[in-house]
């Protein structure tokens, strides 16, 4: 029989090899902290969308004091039409969750802001995301257009094709053919998405970098890379409401 010492020791040591093991098939590296952003999107009925962003124009601010919008738009091109996708922040799930219950006990804002609302809204969608560990979240230098590119990636997580997508992303940002706002992995919602939010001056400076882009043979490398990766892509160009923290 071994000594109670070398049973620990033993012990101890598979327990090692153990989280050895269980760390090769970690999805990647995360945020810090519990910080997330909530992309919310409402379609329309196509009758309403303007008195749907006249409402929320004159009264966001009842919204905005629970928590903090990162930005608000309606989409222009790309999917279904008359949507607005707003990005919501968060510090972790119990803020959420009190700001949740602080908006169930507002009556000025349920009566201004949401009842009015319900009935100009065919379908609401809502998912988690959090930034990538590798990506801040930038403020574009003026007024511009967005777009939101959403890839859905094959199963296995940032381990699998994180720094293939990293690099795929760099090679735009770094040779100036768009500016980065952010990029996002779903949390909850379609598992395997990778949201990423540009900014460019205008829809027509967004079509001219992309079209250098394609020609330029180290984008090209980079993107062929991560494109190994890829199940499916969708692109929406979109256009910053008024009040958008985001313009």
């Amino acid at each position: 029989m071994l000594p109670l010492r070398s049973v620990l020791a033993r012990a101890l040591t598979s327990r090692t090899l153990a989280l050895q093991v269980c760390s090769s098939f970690a999805t990647g590296p995360r945020q810090n902290d519990g910080t997330f952003y909530e992309f919310h999107t409402y379609s329309l009925k196509p009758s309403k969308m303007n008195e749907f962003l006249e409402n929320i124009k004159k009264n966001m601010h009842l919204r905005t004091a629970h928590s903090e919008l990162v930005g608000c738009w309606s989409v222009e091109f790309g999917g279904r039409m008359n949507k607005v996708f707003h990005i919501w922040k968060y510090e972790n799930f119990a803020h959420r969750t009190a700001v949740q219950k602080a908006l169930a006990k507002d009556k000025e804002w349920q009566e201004q802001f949401l009842i009015p609302n319900l009935a100009l809204i065919d379908k609401q969608e809502s998912e988690i995301t959090y930034l990538v560990p590798w990506c801040k979240l930038e403020k574009p230098p003026k007024e511009g257009v967005y777009e939101l590119a959403s890839f859905q990636m094959k199963p296995g997580g940032p381990a699998l094709w994180g720094d293939a997508f990293k690099r795929a992303v760099h090679a735009h940002v770094n040779l100036g053919y768009t500016k980065l706002v952010g990029v996002f992995h779903a949390e909850y919602g379609a598992l395997n998405t990778v949201h990423v939010l540009w900014w460019n001056e205008s829809a027509d400076s967004r079509a001219a970098g992309r079209h250098h882009s394609h020609e330029d043979p180290r984008v090209v490398a980079a993107v062929r890379e991560s494109v190994n990766y890829l199940v499916s892509q969708q692109n929406m160009l979109l256009t910053p409401a008024s009040f958008s923290p985001l313009k």
